[in-house]
């Protein structure tokens, strides 16, 4: 029995002196220099106790180490479950026990504090540095270079990535290697990619974009990356000269807008440029355009089915839409409460079916059933519409999700830490426009009777709960929140009374 995610991905580049990673530091690792430490990472992670199925939990700083890590899980079967950076202790607590982690590889400076939540999940914990330094790697080091790759179908389960609902518990989404295969075929077709590509990688690898999009379709294709570390415009400007094609979220090309040193002739040679993970407003795709004499081509995704539809390669690239549905993948706009499906141009929830579709919740049987139709259509939770001429719209999100920077932000998990604050009544998280980050968070606090909320007090009392990325940039006291007849808090009115909030 074969692997097929490794063997597509990964064991095709066995032995070749291919360039894959171009490093900050001028460094280039080769295919098989990649594939040599992967295995070595492979015979490390089955050393320390893990074999198929079982979960090994990440939350370390991008490097080529951590993407070998990745690649160590597939070629041994291992559940790869990579985290923010930004999480903190509490709620890698959460993960830890809920995905039943059998060893959590963290970065060595944090290791004081985690040593702690690992024990407290009954969890093996071990250390890898940026610079390949730490526990984990020192296991590795004298491991053989080359591991039998165990045998896996496409239906099991490759990847867990948590998000968010409006319950406020995190959601583990189970991801086959059919979900992550059959997504990097349909999109290095669509989008074109070959072994002759350099794709400029400034991404996090702990979500779906930066890993299982930008990753895998270099991987597959056999083309090079250049992995920066974080996105900086200094970086990203310096090497841009030697890529053919880029993926950003929103804040990337509003960035580099911003910076002189952006023209035409610094990506004249350049052959894409691909933005998701947030909407990208029509001014930057005319700004871009106007720039450089690209068009930004936008996609749609998320957590639970990679990607779903895609602006054309060649055709118009509309914005404010985000293209048709991909090879394989079916879309369509179907009534929220009866699940009919409406006409085009009539405004709905979207639904997706397809082999990008995850398998299910984590231990959420319930959850998946309210989610996952028998017939295996998704219902997403955002709202939107398919046009006369097929592209689908994305116009809102029926559970209120906030999108800052290209990360997922859920209000009702932002709300439970504040309304257990002293003083706070209630609350009400939303998100309003952001120049930079397309959304930002904005909390709305009701004080209880007599007390005196101190915003300052509040931020710093938040910031010990959750992680940077979730914490409100304003925080706005009112004397109630609005309401609908029935009780429920009108968040519509609110980002309309704070839509200037960042003005």
């Amino acid at each position: 029995m074969a692997n097929p995610l490794y063997d597509r991905l990964f064991g095709q580049h066995a032995g070749k002196d291919t360039p894959f990673l171009h490093l900050p530091d001028g460094r280039t690792i080769t295919h098989d220099a990649f594939l040599r430490q992967a295995a070595r990472f492979a015979h490390a992670i089955h050393a320390l106790g893990l074999g198929h199925g079982d979960r090994l939990a990440v939350q370390v700083a991008k490097s080529h180490h951590a993407l070998a890590l990745y690649a160590a899980c597939v070629q041994a079967g291992v559940i790869f479950l990579p985290l923010n950076t930004a999480y903190t202790p509490a709620e890698i607590s959460y993960f830890l026990e809920d995905s039943g982690a059998g060893l959590f590889v963290c970065d060595g400076a944090h290791v004081g504090t985690l040593a702690r939540v690992a024990e407290a999940a009954e969890c093996r914990l071990a250390t890898l540095n940026a610079d390949g330094s730490g526990s984990f790697a020192v296991a590795a080091h004298d491991m053989p270079e080359a591991f039998d790759t165990e045998p896996r179908g496409e239906e099991n389960l490759a990847a867990f990535l948590y998000t968010s609902g409006t319950t406020g518990r995190s959601k583990g989404a189970m991801l086959t290697q059919g979900n992550l295969l059959s997504n990097a075929e349909a999109l290095a077709g669509l989008w074109r990619f070959t072994a002759d590509d350099v794709l400029l990688h400034a991404l996090p690898i702990f979500h779906s974009h930066g890993l299982f999009v930008a990753t895998n379709v270099a991987l597959l294709t056999g083309g090079a990356m250049i992995l920066l570390p974080k996105f900086e415009v200094n970086a990203v400007i310096a090497a841009l000269p030697r890529a053919t094609a880029m993926m950003g979220v929103p804040t990337f090309y509003t960035r580099l807008l911003d910076d002189a040193r952006f023209t035409r002739d610094l990506v004249g040679h350049m052959r894409l440029f691909v933005s998701g993970s947030a909407p990208l407003l029509a001014d930057t795709h005319r700004q871009f355009e106007a720039r450089t004499g690209h068009r930004i081509l936008e996609r749609y995704g998320m957590t639970e089915t990679n990607m779903n539809t895609s602006n054309p390669y060649e055709g118009e690239r509309r914005a404010g839409t985000v293209g048709f549905p991909l090879p394989g993948v079916e879309v369509k706009i179907t009534d929220p409460e009866t699940g009919a499906e409406r006409p085009r141009g009539e405004t709905g929830m979207i639904e997706v079916r397809g082999p990008n579709v995850f398998k299910g919740y984590w231990n959420m049987p319930e959850k998946t059933r309210e989610e996952l139709r028998e017939n295996g259509f998704f219902i997403t939770g955002d709202l939107g519409l398919i046009d006369g001429e097929g592209y689908v719209h994305i116009v809102g999100r029926a559970k209120d999700l906030i999108i800052s920077g290209g990360y997922n932000i859920y209000p009702k998990e932002i709300e439970m830490v504040l309304d257990d604050l002293p003083g706070v009544l209630e609350s009400a998280v939303i998100g309003v426009p952001h120049p930079d980050f397309g959304e930002s968070v904005v909390a709305v606090l009701v004080p209880e009777p007599g007390a005196a909320l101190d915003g300052a007090a509040i931020a710093a009392a938040v910031r010990e709960r959750l992680a940077g990325f979730k914490q409100p940039r304003r925080i706005e006291i009112v004397d109630a929140l609005p309401r609908n007849t029935m009780g429920k808090v009108q968040k519509n009115a609110l980002r309309d009374r704070f839509a200037d909030a960042f003005a």
